[in-house]
C-alpha cells in the first residue's frame, strides 16, 4: 500500500467527496433563489460583489469535485500514479473571496462562500502532501536498494 493510499483512504475519499456534492447542491439552491437579493439592500456594489464570489465558489468547487474524481479514478485504478498527478490533474487555481465584502452578505452566502474556501484549502494542502510523499517515495526506495545491495 503506497502512502497515498494510507492518506487518502477510500472513507476519506468518500467522505469529501459527499461533502463537495454537497456543498455545491447548496450553493446552486441559494444562487438560484433569489434569497441574497430579498435579504439585501438594493446596493449596487453588493450585488456584483455577489455574483464575483459566486462565481469564486462554483469555480473552487468544481476544482475540488474534478480532483477527487480524479483521485478516485486513481484508487479504482482507472489511472495511473504519473496520470493522476499529471498538471493537467492538479486541484487548480482559484481565487480568493474578498473578505471585506463577504462580511456584508448574508449569513447563508457567507457560510457557503467560507466552507468552499475551507474544503479547498483541505484538498490543497491533501494534496500538497501527497505531491511531496510522491516526489519523496522513489528516493526513498532507491536508498532502500543501495543500502541492501551493499550487504
Amino acid at each position: 500500500m503506497s502512502d497515498s493510499e494510507t492518506l487518502l483512504t477510500p472513507k476519506l475519499l468518500d467522505a469529501l467527496y459527499t461533502e463537495a456534492m454537497v456543498l455545491a447542491d447548496e450553493a446552486r439552491s441559494y444562487f438560484e433563489s433569489g434569497r441574497f437579493n430579498d435579504e439585501c439592500p438594493d446596493d449596487a456594489e453588493l450585488s456584483v460583489s455577489f455574483s464575483c464570489e459566486s462565481l469564486k465558489v462554483t469555480t473552487r468547487l468544481m476544482h475540488c469535485i474534478a480532483w477527487l474524481l480524479n483521485q478516485r479514478a486513481l484508487h479504482g485504478g482507472e489511472l495511473t500514479e504519473g496520470e493522476a498527478w499529471h498538471h493537467d490533474r492538479a486541484l487548480g487555481y482559484a481565487a480568493a473571496s474578498d473578505d471585506g465584502m463577504v462580511a456584508y452578505f448574508p449569513e447563508e452566502a457567507r457560510q457557503i462562500v467560507m466552507a468552499s474556501e475551507e474544503l479547498f484549502y483541505r484538498l490543497e494542502r491533501l494534496s500538497a502532501k501527497l505531491q511531496t510523499e510522491m516526489e519523496e517515495e522513489p528516493a526513498v526506495h532507491n536508498l532502500f536498494r543501495r543500502l541492501e545491495s551493499s550487504f
